[in-house]
């Protein structure tokens, strides 16, 4: 009788439980139906598609630890159902997004051209559109260890031109409701000041066209009232004052975060390599999660 009971005691206690918890279930059940759900457009070259070096492609390939991945995971814990498409194409410019003319697209398809259908066929939907471009406008201006400040000077001019024909015809596509939101760039190659084989006046130079395609994104950015994410100053592009990194005492903070929330001191099968790693990309999420609007 003594087990009976003890079992009947333990029935009534599941039923309490169960009773209990069915609320709790139905809270949060409610909660979920009731996060805004938010189309995000995401836009730009290899970094909007989270390119890393893997085992399988040791000089890069899209991922799913790249920065739009986590901004989805970081407004979902803020109650945001932030909805992905990813139109990236790694080593795309403003010059191929608008003609195609890259592996990702054949014209006279391009990104720019999915991008409008793509805000057209949700024009009455809530949205969020990052714009990630610029650095590879520049990339063959620094190359090789040298710094073309002429190559660099005629590419900002196009990138000015181009990406305010995007931004118009982009804004033109998007309904009342959408956000943009654009991205600045850090500086890879200040990781090379840490390595005694690279010159260190590279390092220089690419800091100083860097800054230069900053301050021509802030500029276009600035003309249509987009506000520009940060990154340069999240990786603190120009911060000199050192920090102690491993096996070289102190080094200037603006090297070190190079080197580490990338791969450019990897060396090897996955180094060095441009992209962000996953610190790198998570940082970039963060700065980009400071300018979200709120849905409600």
């Amino acid at each position: 009788m003594g087990r009976q009971r003890v079992l009947r005691s333990l029935a009534v206690l599941a039923v309490s439980l169960v009773s209990s918890l069915v609320p709790l279930m139905a809270t949060v059940s409610a909660a979920s139906a009731s996060a805004p759900a938010v189309f995000y457009l995401d836009l730009g070259a290899s970094e909007s598609v989270g390119v890393q070096p893997t085992a399988a492609s040791p000089l890069g390939q899209p991922t799913n630890d790249g920065y739009a991945n986590d901004l989805v995971a970081l407004e979902a814990s803020r109650g945001v159902n932030l909805q992905l498409t990813e139109l990236g194409c790694p080593g795309e410019s403003t010059t191929t997004m608008i003609s195609g003319d890259d592996h990702c697209y054949q014209a006279p398809n391009s990104q720019l051209t999915r991008a409008v259908a793509f805000l057209q066929a949700h024009f009455n939907q809530p949205g969020l559109v990052t714009i990630d471009l610029g650095f590879n406008n520049l990339r063959h201006c620094i190359h090789q260890e040298f710094s073309d400040q002429n190559c660099v000077t005629t590419q900002l001019a196009t990138l000015r031109t181009q990406l305010t024909s995007i931004l118009q015809t982009l804004i033109a596509a998007a309904g009342p409701q959408v956000s943009f939101i654009g991205l600045n760039h850090n500086d890879p190659y200040l990781a090379n000041a840490l390595n005694r084989t690279h010159d260190l006046n590279f390092a220089m130079g690419s800091s100083v066209a860097i800054d230069a395609l900053n301050a021509t994104l802030s500029d276009v950015y600035g003309l249509f009232g987009i506000p520009v994410a940060n990154i340069a100053r999240a990786f603190s592009n120009a911060v000199q004052r050192p920090t102690r990194f491993p096996h070289l005492g102190h080094v200037p903070t603006n090297e070190a975060r190079a080197c580490t929330w990338t791969w450019m001191c990897r060396r090897g099968h996955y180094g060095p390599n441009l992209h962000p790693n996953n610190v790198g990309y998570q940082v970039m999420a963060n700065t980009i999660a400071t300018l979200m609007p709120v849905w409600s």
